[in-house]
This record gives structure tokens, sequence and C-alpha cells, in this order.
């Protein structure tokens, strides 16, 4: 006989805190499903960020507020047949807060849905294939995370995939424009640094352009770097947290190891080292592939984590932060990655503590990244621009 289950979501060091409720869902045979409280919860959580947090950057939210006990929502995953997008449409299929699950890719993708589709939870999986089903797909969705585009190879520099991927985003995002303007948008595809700045040039060419909805999902970054100093220093990491800020290649990524949770110390050689690692671990994992792909699965990782802070907060979780790449007056930078508190509707709020009172050696890196990542953005609003004046001399 089936039981009523308390679940705990997927979230991992993203300082969230768990609020138990009931989903009046059942248990699902062979998974597993920790209950509340359970250092277990299949992404893990982080106490050490939870409290810094709360404690050190806002007050505390009102005992009442929690999630809803009936929150449900759909999730359009573009690009679902490759190599992100199939492991990520899994770990998104996992979660107990999708109702639905629809699929999209130019081919392929209807073997792929068909095969979650038999997975034992709740979310309901639609296909789509090609340009004349995008539009349905799109309707009605609550979350769109686009990682459609071609991987990197070896050799191959991000600003090599940009003529590629630029279109693919900004097609994609048109698409979002017409059919769900309201939804959160998640932009995996590379180079985030440009492909961010073009998706929100198309938001604002269609009017719809709403800044606390739009993320470059940078979560891989604090992922890598969690994982990198928790092995460092022999730390548990589940209470690992180092925020990352900047932007989301080579010398723009920058880990501030300073403000790592829990307190830790840092050589100047550890420091370097660390930093030099996390800034190329995308090249480490292109290079061990050997030509056959570049870091799929640890992205969709940290993509899942990313929806499901981004449905945590549309839930209505009070305490839900991550760090992303926005449109930002964090810097004097139009886009920059920070640590951001969301909520229902989107970025609530910039945590700026994380940018005050970095070593000599961040604050060096941080004014050192700002030419690469200037021209980055620079060079994705110099494309959508010349893709609608293109458009309007037809």
């Amino acid at each position: 006989m089936a039981s009523t289950v308390t679940f705990s979501l997927i979230s991992t060091q993203a300082g969230l805190i768990h609020k138990p409720r009931n989903l009046g869902a059942t248990s699902y045979a062979g998974l597993k499903v920790p209950s509340f409280g359970s250092e277990s919860s299949f992404l893990g959580r982080n106490a050490s960020l939870r409290a810094a947090v709360t404690t050190r950057i806002v007050p505390k939210a009102k005992s009442g507020s929690q999630i809803s006990p009936h929150a449900s929502y759909k999730v359009a995953l573009l690009g679902a047949a490759g190599g992100i997008g199939q492991p990520l449409g899994l770990l998104i299929k996992m979660s107990p807060l999708v109702s639905e699950l629809h699929l999209y890719d130019i081919a392929n993708v209807k073997g792929v849905a068909a095969d979650l589709s038999h997975c034992n939870t709740p979310a309901q999986v639609l296909d789509f294939t090609g340009p004349s089903e995008l539009a349905s797909c799109l309707k009605g969705v609550d979350v769109v995370v686009i990682p459609a585009g071609v991987p990197r190879k070896p050799g191959m520099t991000r600003d090599d995939l940009f003529n590629i991927n630029a279109s693919i985003v900004k097609s994609l995002v048109e698409a979002v424009a017409d059919n769900c303007p309201e939804a959160f948008i998640h932009i995996i595809s590379n180079p985030v640094n440009s492909t961010v700045p073009i998706a929100a040039e198309v938001l604002k060419q269609k009017g719809v352009y709403n800044l606390k909805k739009l993320f470059g999902v940078t979560t891989l970054d604090v992922v890598r770097a969690n994982t990198f100093v928790a092995q460092k220093k022999n730390l548990k990491l589940i209470d690992v947290d180092v925020p990352v800020v900047g932007g989301h290649a080579g010398i723009t990524i920058l880990p501030l190891l300073s403000k790592t949770r829990p307190s830790v110390t840092f050589t100047d050689e550890e420091a370097e080292e660390l930093t030099k690692r996390i800034q190329n671990a995308g090249t480490e994992v292109v290079e061990a592939k050997a030509g056959a792909g570049s870091a799929t699965l640890s992205m969709a990782y940290a993509a899942a984590r990313f929806v499901e802070s981004s449905l945590r907060a549309l839930a209505g979780d009070p305490d839900v932060y991550e760090c992303t790449f926005i449109q930002s007056e964090a810097t004097d930078l139009p886009f920059f990655a920070t640590r951001v508190k969301l909520g229902k509707s989107g970025v609530e709020s910039i945590v700026s503590a994380d940018l005050e009172g970095v070593t000599e050696c961040e604050a060096k890196a941080l004014d050192a990244l700002k030419a690469e990542l200037k021209g980055s953005i620079e060079k994705g609003v110099a494309f959508a621009s010349k893709q609608q004046e293109a458009a309007a001399s037809v």
C-alpha cells in the first residue's frame, strides 16, 4: 500500500533552507526520497552558507513563510537530446516540483522522451521536434532551460563557439519571448558571457525584457570550487560553499576563496593553484575526453541545482541563494555573476557583501577580468544589434 511521504528537493551547496511539507504524493518504488533534516538529500545541502547568509546579509524570513504544499511547475528543456540535455532532463524529471517536462530538440528527442517517461516520478514528459513545434513546447511554461548548441572541442576556445551558438540562442529566445515571456530563462549555451547579453537584447527588441528573470547559469563554477576546496582542505563537502563571481570563461571566473564557508585559510600558492584549476576545469574535462565531448555530466548536475533553486523560489521558499550571471550594478559592467537571492519574481537582491573585504590578490584578479568580460558582453550586444539591423533591411 502506497504511503504519503515528505520530500527533500534537489539542492546542493546552495545554502537553501529546507522546509518540511507534504506534497500529497505517493512514494516512488525504487527511488529513495530522504526526509527533511537529513544530510543525504539528493544533491546535498549547505548549513554553513545558510547560517552565513541569514546572519550576516539578510534578516531571517518570517516563521510562517514556506513552500506551497501544492507547488507544481512546467519546465521546458531546449536542446534535450544533447550531451547536457539528456542527463539534465533525467535530473529535472526527479523533482517533485515539476508537473510537466517539455523536451525540445531539432532531432532525436522522441526517444529521449520515451525513455524518461518510464521513470516513476510525477512529471509528465512531452516531446517536441523542430521549429514548427517550438511554440507548442513553450506555451505556459514557468522555467525555460537552454543548453542547446555545439559543445567545445579540443583546441576550441569559447569564442570559437560564438558564431554557431549565438544564432541558436537568438532564435530560441525569440520563441520564448513570443510564447512564455514571463518564464524564468536559464542560459547554459556557451559562451555565456556573450549569449546572456544576446538574450537580453532579443527580449528588449520584443518588448518583454525582465532583467530579474534572465539568468546565465554559472553554477558549475561554484560546484567545482566547492569540490576542489573540500578535497584540498579535507573538508566535509556538504558544508563547503565558495562564491564565484565575474563571468563564465577563463580568467573571468573568479572564486572568492577568502569568502569560503566554513572559514579556511589558504597560502598564496594554494589560492593561485585552486583559482587556476577552477578557471581551467572545463579544459581539464575536454582534454580528458580526448575529443569525445566536454563537461556534460557535471554541467547537467549544476544546471539541475539551479533549476531546483528556481522552482523552490517560485514555490515560496524565502531562503534561496545562488551565484548567477545577470544584468547587474554590482560593478561598472552591465552583466556580472554574483550571489543573488531568488524569489517568486526572480532576482530579489544581489549579495554585494561578497565583493567587500576581498584579499589583495582577489581585488587584482577582479580588476584584471573586467576587460575580457566587457569585450564578451559587447560582442553579444553587437551581434544582436547586427541581426536586428539585417532583419529590418529585408
